[in-house]
């Protein structure tokens, strides 16, 4: 098998990025990263950040596109990918005034709505999910399974956050077998064991990063994607530990 590329999600960098998104995606390039996952494009055109990437020896592993351009501007979403050559759309966030039932069955419409047109240009759009998607719906399903559950599964995949999915409670590997060929793209984080559950570096906190990577091949996995949210190092510190310690794993 092919080994599974290894992708930084930018948001890990966002202050870095605002004061020099060049020189920040250079150094994620030094560190022996395969791609980026993007959160924008820092002030650049998609043309412009396609140039850069491809100077730099980077993919583009994914994008993180917000709710309100899925619903308003998808066509410019899909040509800006197809300037990248991405090939995966992830919808990344809900804001909390969007989270009741009504939200989420008018969610499922346009991820499926999103997911077919998506699919008809070469693109896969997937879900990335937090906690509060792991909460109970009126049908007794969690958010999370009503929204892999109602969508086309050929048009709409999975981007799991292990961290969020740990935190919890879950077991990331049983959501992984449980969707079986739906998550192309996961974002690997660890968790500190103590009462805080804080972001931690890769190989650092509680959360079994070896049983993840165990079923990379058989759930058909194209991208492993590092995010840390919030650190209490500086952020490339966090990042060279958590790439550090994935090439190690993934080269036993």
């Amino acid at each position: 098998m092919k080994p599974i590329p290894i992708a930084l999600q930018m948001f890990t960098l966002r202050e870095e990025s605002q004061h020099d998104f060049p020189g920040t995606l250079k150094r994620v390039a030094d560190l022996g990263f395969d791609g980026v996952e993007l959160a924008g494009y820092g002030g650049l055109t998609a043309k412009e950040v396609r140039n850069l990437l491809d100077n730099l020896g980077l993919q583009v592993a994914a994008s993180h596109v917000p709710l309100d351009d899925l619903k308003n501007d998808l066509d410019k979403v899909i040509e800006e990918q197809k300037i990248l050559g991405n090939h995966y759309v992830v919808c990344p966030y809900l804001p909390p005034d969007a989270r009741t039932e009504t939200d989420y069955h008018d969610l499922i419409s346009l991820l499926n709505y999103a997911g077919e047109k998506c699919q008809s240009e070469g693109i896969t759009l997937c879900y990335h999910n937090h906690d509060f998607e792991l909460k109970h719906l009126a049908d007794g399903r969690m958010a999370l399974e009503a929204i892999l559950d109602d969508t086309n599964s050929a048009n709409v995949k999975a981007e799991f956050d292990i961290y969020w999915l740990a935190k919890s409670g879950e077991n990331p590997v049983e959501w992984i077998n449980r969707y079986q060929g739906r998550t192309p793209l996961v974002h690997l984080k660890d968790m500190t064991t103590d009462g805080e559950q804080f972001f931690a570096e890769l190989g650092t906190g509680g959360v079994d990063i070896d049983a993840v990577l165990d079923k990379g091949d058989e759930a058909n996995v194209k991208w492993w994607i590092i995010e840390q949210d919030e650190s209490h190092r500086t952020p490339f510190e966090s990042v060279k530990i958590s790439i550090d310690y994935l090439k190690r794993q993934l080269a036993d």
